[in-house]
Order: C-alpha cells, then sequence, then structure tokens
C-alpha cells in the first residue's frame, strides 16, 4: 500500500491460508493489511458468525483501528474516494465470498490507481460495481418505502433487506426525526435502528415483538390508505409500472397493502 504501510520483504506469495476476522468493516481493513504485510494471499475470508469449512490454515485476524484507519486512507489516497464507497457499499452486501472480492478489487487498484473505478471490463471491478449499484439501490427504496407505526410514543418499522442497509439509511432518518424516538428493525439481519434523545446506534437484536397497535395507530393507518386509494386515478393505474417503481417485495410492510 503505498506511502502507508510498510512494505514487506520480496518473497512469494502465499495462498494456502484462509483468514478468520470479527465481521466489521474494520476487521475486514484489517485483513487487506495483513494481506500485504504478510504477502497473503487468503483462499477464503470468513467472520466468527460464519460457519465455514476450510482445509487451510485459519489465521485470525485481530481488529486494530490503527491499521484499519491506514488501510481507509490509503484506499482514499492511493486509488480513490469513489473506489472507497464501492468498497463499503460491497461489505455491506449479502453476496457470498464479498471479502475476497474487496480484496482482490483493492490489490488491483493499488496497482492501476484511480483508474479501476472505469475498467468495467475486468470481472472484478465489474462485480464490485454491480454489487454496490445494487445495495445503493436497496438503500434507496429503504428510504422512500418504509412505514413507522405509533407504539406508546415510539415509532417502529421493520424491513426485510437483502443487504445490511441500516448504516446506509441512519443519517436520512435521523437527520428528518432529530427529535423522535424510532427503531427501525431490520428482520432479516437481526439488527435495529435505535434513535432515542438525539443519539443512535445499530444494535443486533434477534427478535422483535410489539403489542398491539392503539385505536388511534389504527385510524391513522385507516386514513393514510384511505387517502392512498382516493388519489389514484382509475383508468391511469399500471400495476406493471408500479411494481417497477414500487418493487412487490417491499410491500409486506407498507401500510396501504396490508389488510
Amino acid at each position: 500500500m503505498p506511502d502507508i504501510i510498510e512494505k514487506p520483504q520480496k518473497h512469494s506469495i502465499r495462498s494456502d491460508i484462509a483468514y478468520l476476522y470479527d465481521g466489521s468493516f474494520e476487521g475486514l481493513l484489517c485483513c487487506v493489511y495483513e494481506s500485504y504485510y504478510q504477502k497473503e494471499l487468503p483462499a477464503l475470508i470468513f467472520s466468527y458468525s460464519e460457519v465455514q469449512a476450510t482445509l487451510f490454515p485459519v489465521k485470525e485476524i485481530e481488529t486494530d483501528i490503527i491499521s484499519a484507519e491506514k488501510v481507509e486512507k490509503s484506499i482514499a489516497t492511493s486509488i480513490s474516494e469513489e473506489a472507497l464507497r464501492l468498497v463499503r457499499l460491497c461489505y455491506y452486501s449479502c453476496e457470498d465470498n464479498r471479502e475476497i472480492t474487496i480484496l482482490n478489487f483493492l490489490r488491483l487498484g493499488y496497482k492501476t490507481g484511480a483508474s479501476i473505478t472505469n475498467m468495467l471490463a475486468n470481472d472484478t471491478v465489474r462485480k464490485v460495481t454491480d454489487i454496490a449499484r445494487k445495495v445503493s439501490r436497496e438503500s434507496y427504496f429503504y428510504r422512500e418505502f418504509l412505514r413507522f407505526s405509533d407504539y406508546n410514543g415510539a415509532l417502529v418499522a421493520i424491513i426485510e433487506p437483502k443487504n445490511f442497509v441500516l448504516p446506509m439509511i441512519v443519517n436520512h432518518y435521523c437527520d428528518r426525526l432529530p427529535s423522535e424516538q424510532f427503531l427501525i428493525y431490520d428482520e432479516t439481519n437481526k439488527h435495529a435502528l435505535v434513535h432515542q434523545n438525539g443519539e443512535s446506534a445499530i444494535v443486533q437484536l434477534d427478535n422483535l415483538e410489539l403489542p398491539e397497535a392503539c385505536e388511534k395507530e389504527e385510524k391513522y393507518r385507516a386514513l393514510w390508505k384511505q387517502f392512498y386509494n382516493t388519489i389514484a386515478i382509475e383508468g391511469r393505474i399500471n400495476l406493471k409500472r408500479r411494481m417497477g417503481n414500487m418493487p412487490k417485495r417491499y410491500w409486506k410492510h407498507l401500510t396501504e397493502f396490508q389488510e
């Protein structure tokens, strides 16, 4: 990594090894650091929460914030800010072996520089770009297609994303609802974005049990459904286009589509 990490002595690159890390973005950056410093190209990178069978010896990579910051800075300066953005989005995806994809992308980026983001003929670059586009698009939808319900003064919403989008929507909702108490529960990844007293955090939450909606909440839901149905122009209803603009997999938790 140019100008950031001390270059190790030259020797053949070892590939018969697997990395085990804590699953955090900083932990993954430490895997990148280890790969360069030890001249290793791991065949597999997986986290403690994953069950992986491998015949390769497993090396545990400790998360060191200083090392992670060095790698993050090197991506932005030696490659580009856009490359760092793509890497972050790819990390939050649900793609299998995304860690290896990111490592391969960065190794190529350190060789080619900022031009890597335009090298779409390269399989790794194209894959990272496609994954990042999907994650970005899904996070956009969850800024548009999210409905809160009031439970005893707290606003609660449930989502079922394919990717881990909470880190990408946290600023949007905290800026829009700074004085509210709210919770967005990611049923897929078992995490929740909690905002209270002006502070927010993303925490692990294996299950969410909600009480029955109160009468006032039920009235608001009915009013929203009535509004949604009233503004529709019957002669211009186009179900195919609606599903294109509002994909059906988001409907489950949208108030206007609930019985």
